[in-house]
């Protein structure tokens, strides 16, 4: 039974989460389009993006096991108010990219941070049992405030799109709200004894080294969620080549929702019945026959895939998210699950691009499926070898 204080602060969590994962600026390509800016100069903006999260990412990990989920939190969103403010008033490309550097900290900052002090605050009340649902709970809270986001988003592009960041400024002021309300039970609040900066690192580099099977679901996520990821955002280039109308849009972005939100509830139950590898390996079979299918460019069947794929890379998130925090210890979990997020960055950098570019030259149908093609050779290739191996040594 939790207590009346842990119960507040995973209420108050969830509320954070529905204002920082709102999906309302979803569309920031078009606003800045119609800010004036080139295609290049956006390009730039994504790319300023992801260089300042790679090397972003870690240290603030580090910083938020150094003085407190909280006072990060916090952080995080001031940096979006900042980035929501530039957004409103810049007219220049300079300021632009202070904007996209900011948005990277305000990602970098809760990244991992949030569900460390979630499962920290189960350790405290020695609850750490019911992760597996609270995480159910923050992932379906992520998955709907984005979608509500993007939905709103789309309603607003035929009206005026620069709402969309003056909604954006208020649930960041709102998510602040929140998180100043939280109550850090004892033994997770940042005091002085705590371990110092360089002492966090070199412990979560030494967990790092001694935990192959941290680094083998790192580096599972990172390749994963970037496949994912950019299926995701260039299938919009689909659905803006193919013509589709507006309410067609919407219907598969709230057929998604529903989707998305209907595997995240399998998530306790498929932990309980079935195995870490197993899973994994499903996730992966699941993943490949989505793209393989991307070779049939008929529209329904493209769309299908396109559902599967955000399924399970919904479904992937709350799985991941409990296997690392059994595996990370207290005082490194913000460190070692920004590592994680960092993996996904790394990925991002060289594959966003680089599907673009395959894209823009064999067509979107050819490249996913190629993609596909390629896991299922690699996994293969893998099952043939773990089988060699168990021959070899019985």
């Amino acid at each position: 039974m939790l207590s009346p204080l842990i119960r507040r602060n995973l209420q108050l969590s969830y509320g954070y989460a529905a204002c920082s994962f709102l999906g309302i600026t979803t569309l920031w390509v078009i606003f800045l389009q119609q800010r004036g800016l080139s295609l290049v100069a956006i390009g730039l903006c994504e790319s300023v993006f992801h260089l300042t999260s790679f090397l972003s990412e870690v240290p603030s990990g580090v910083i938020a096991d150094r003085f407190g989920y909280r006072s990060v939190l916090i952080s995080s969103r001031l940096m979006a108010i900042g980035h929501a403010i530039i957004m409103l008033t810049a007219h220049s490309l300079g300021w632009f990219l202070l904007a996209f550097v900011l948005q990277a900290w305000a990602y970098n900052l809760q990244s991992g941070t949030l569900a460390a002090a979630q499962y920290d605050s189960l350790v405290a009340a020695d609850a750490t049992r019911r992760y597996p649902h609270v995480t159910t709970v923050l992932n379906t809270t992520i998955e709907i405030a984005d979608t509500v986001g993007v939905v709103l988003a789309g309603w607003l592009l035929g009206h005026h799109l620069i709402w969309t960041y003056w909604i954006y400024l208020v649930a960041a002021l709102i998510a602040v709200l929140l998180t100043a309300s939280l109550k850090i039970p004892a033994g997770i609040a940042p005091t002085e004894s705590r371990p110092g900066l360089r002492q966090i690192t070199v412990a979560a580099w030494h967990v790092l080294q001694t935990q192959p099977r941290l680094r083998a679901l790192i580096l599972f996520d990172a390749v994963f969620s970037a496949v994912s990821t950019t299926y995701y955002y260039y299938f919009q280039t689909v659905m803006t080549a193919r013509h589709f109308t507006s309410p067609k849009i919407t219907t598969i972005l709230v057929i998604g929702l529903a989707v998305n939100v209907a595997t995240i509830q399998l998530t306790p139950w498929l932990q309980a019945h079935f195995a870490q590898r197993r899973l994994l390996i499903g996730l992966c079979g699941g993943l490949t026959i989505a793209l393989l299918g991307s070779f049939n460019s008929a529209p329904n069947w493209l769309i299908s895939a396109y559902l599967v794929i955000n399924g399970l890379q919904a479904l992937l998130a709350p799985l991941l998210s409990n296997y690392y925090n059994q595996l990370i210890p207290n005082g490194q979990r913000a460190t070692l699950l920004s590592v994680a997020s960092m993996g996904f960055s790394l990925a991002m950098v060289g594959s966003f691009p680089g599907i673009g570019w395959l894209i823009q030259h064999w067509g979107f149908t050819l490249t996913f499926g190629t993609s596909g093609l390629l896991i299922l050779i690699v996994g293969l290739g893998w099952l043939l070898n773990v089988k060699l191996h168990a021959v070899t040594e019985d």
